[in-house]
C-alpha cells in the first residue's frame, strides 16, 4: 500500500504533468508524420484519434493544474503555452506548405485540426486566467 501511494503522489507531482505532457507531444507529432508520409495510415485505424485524445486530455490536465496553482500562489515558475502554439502553427504551416510542393497522398485528419484548435483555445483560456490574476494581484 504504501508503494501505491508514493506512486500516487509522484503522479500527482506537477512535474510529473508537465513531462507527460512534452511526451505526448513528441509523440502525437511523430505520429502526424508517420501518417503524412505513409499515406494516412495511422488517421485510417484511428490510431491517431486515440492518441490525438490522449494528447489533448492530458494537456487540459496540465494546463489546469498550472491556473489551481497559480491562483493559489503555487506556481511561480515560466513555462509559457505560447510555445505550445507557436510549435504548432509551425508544424501545421509546414504539412501544408509540403504537401502543396510534394503532392502525396495525405490529407489532414480531422483530429488533427482539432487538436490544434484544442492548443490554442487552451492557450486563450489560460492567458485570459493569468491576465485576470495579474489584474486581481494588484488590487
Amino acid at each position: 500500500m504504501r508503494s501505491f501511494l508514493n506512486f500516487s503522489d509522484r503522479v500527482g507531482n506537477f512535474r510529473f504533468w508537465n513531462r507527460f505532457v512534452n511526451f505526448w507531444t513528441f509523440v502525437f507529432l511523430a505520429a502526424i508524420v508517420y501518417d503524412y508520409f505513409n499515406a494516412n495510415i495511422l488517421g485510417d485505424s484511428d490510431i491517431l484519434l486515440a492518441i490525438a485524445g490522449i494528447y489533448c486530455a492530458a494537456l487540459a490536465v496540465y494546463s489546469a493544474e498550472k491556473e489551481f496553482r497559480r491562483w493559489h500562489h503555487m506556481h511561480k515558475s515560466m513555462h509559457p503555452g505560447e510555445i505550445y502554439a507557436i510549435i504548432w502553427t509551425i508544424f501545421i504551416l509546414l504539412l501544408v506548405v509540403l504537401q502543396a510542393f510534394l503532392r502525396l497522398s495525405y490529407r489532414m485528419p480531422a483530429e488533427v485540426s482539432a487538436s490544434y484548435i484544442a492548443v490554442i483555445s487552451i492557450l486563450a483560456i489560460t492567458r485570459e486566467s493569468k491576465n485576470l490574476y495579474k489584474k486581481n494581484a494588484k488590487r
